[in-house]
């Protein structure tokens, strides 16, 4: 698949015999836009992080969410809060639009949350340098809505919005998506359905790369049972292997027999077992008992699945199912799967949208954009509309330690990025 990408992309471009054009006058007004604008992009970026956005604060999340609506607005965007039920313990999504029929219509993704919440003690915005600053949320991804944000702004002053269909959708709940998928990603997929493109802003992996394909992901959890006995009867016909030896063939043949195929992975992710087991799933913990003179009752795991298609997916899921049921004696076994993201495949459309990424790239003089190997992307939310528009995601701020209390952002590379994403919009609302 990794060859596949690549080759097909090298291909695409020698097919369209790709040559480097100058900017046109109007591109170079945007460039002088973002240029100028650059130092309140920073001061914005500054402003968003030191909100407290983790994903089950869901007043910190509406907080940035109206700084973001309001500065939507001042671009001539109408933009509203969409409200997930009090259930789902989730604050819902904001959504930026303007109407119009010229050109592509676009659909730029971005996600308001971070990982960090209100007990996390990384919480502000601290500049290192001049290049680098420490951000919670700062490159995933409060910094790829800001470069969202003030490519449009660009645009917007040099009055080359007018007639653009462009919706904005900023999701509350990415790093842990609310359940059930069918309302929290069902305004993301009706904008994906009234779109041509999605554009998706998550961390940039630098200048020369973007993402035309990434792995979806599943959880999957086992449960097994034994028979409780004292263990010098362990192997016994009538008291069998118990449940955590079970479990542990399980997982061996998961290993061993569902393993191999390219950009198809696993993980055990928990691990539980003894005479009882008590987990709760909505804090990942657990408590268990047990002792080394009796033989385990109960055993589970729980994990996730990464996939590059669904076909992939129903695979490996058939061959987990098949290899729990061929139980140890007088033991039984059960697994489960839950959805969690669908896989972005790497089309011709991505391969199309690369290609004019590329072409912005080069005039610009940032070089040649390839696609980036998906074995090495976790699942975003453009993974929700793969299904209904050609897609590119990677393309928000460069960083480094995303998701650790070392995340930072780099400034002395926004400007370059933004100018890239104010010009590839131009040129996709002016293409038919």
């Amino acid at each position: 698949m990794r060859a596949t990408i690549f080759t097909f992309f090298l291909a695409f471009l020698i097919s369209t015999q790709l040559f480097s054009q100058k900017l046109s006058r109007t591109e170079k007004k945007i460039i002088a836009s973002v240029e100028q604008n650059n130092q309140d992009a920073l001061a914005f970026l500054e402003q968003v992080v030191n909100i407290n956005s983790g994903t089950l604060n869901a007043k910190g999340v509406r907080e940035v969410g109206q700084v973001f609506s309001d500065a939507f607005e001042d671009v001539g965007f109408d933009a509203r809060w969409i409200e997930m039920p009090e259930e789902m313990n989730r604050a819902g999504h904001l959504f930026a639009e303007t109407s119009g029929n010229k050109g592509k219509k676009l659909l730029l993704i971005g996600h308001l949350d971070t990982v960090f919440e209100e007990d996390s003690p990384f919480q502000k915005f601290e500049r290192i340098n001049d290049s680098i600053a420490h951000a919670p949320g700062g490159n995933d991804m409060k910094g790829g809505n800001v470069v969202v944000l003030y490519a449009l702004k660009a645009l917007h002053e040099n009055g080359l919005l007018n007639d653009a269909q462009i919706t904005v959708a900023f999701t509350g709940d990415e790093e842990s998506t609310g359940k059930p998928l069918d309302i929290s990603r069902k305004d993301l997929i009706e904008a994906a359905q009234r779109s041509d493109v999605a554009l998706g802003f998550e961390t940039s992996t630098g200048f020369n790369y973007a993402t035309v394909a990434r792995r979806g992901a599943s959880g999957w959890a086992v449960e097994v049972e034994g028979k409780r006995a004292h263990s010098s009867g362990v192997f016994s016909e009538r008291v069998g292997a118990g449940a955590i030896f079970e479990l542990s063939r399980i997982l061996h043949q998961f290993y061993t027999d569902v393993k191999g195929e390219e950009l198809l992975t696993f993980n055990p992710g928990v691990l539980l077992g003894g005479t009882f087991v008590d987990f709760d799933p909505k804090t990942s913990k657990g408590e268990v008992f047990g002792k080394g003179n009796v033989v385990a009752q109960k055993a589970m795991a729980r994990g996730g699945l990464r996939f590059i298609s669904e076909e992939q997916k129903e695979r490996a899921r058939e061959k987990m199912r098949e290899i729990v049921t061929d139980n140890l004696p007088k033991t039984t076994a059960a697994i489960s799967f839950t959805d969690s993201y669908p896989a972005m495949q790497p089309t011709d459309g991505n391969m199309a949208l690369l290609n004019t990424l590329n072409q912005v790239s080069n005039d610009l003089g940032q070089g040649d954009v390839l696609p980036y190997d998906p074995g090495k992307r976790g699942a975003a939310d453009v993974s929700f509309v793969a299904e209904y528009v050609d897609c590119l995601d990677g393309l928000g701020t460069m960083g480094s330690g995303a998701h650790t209390p070392e995340e930072t952002v780099n400034l002395k590379t926004f400007e370059a990025l933004t100018k890239r994403t104010a010009v590839l919009i131009y040129r996709l609302i002016n293409q038919r």
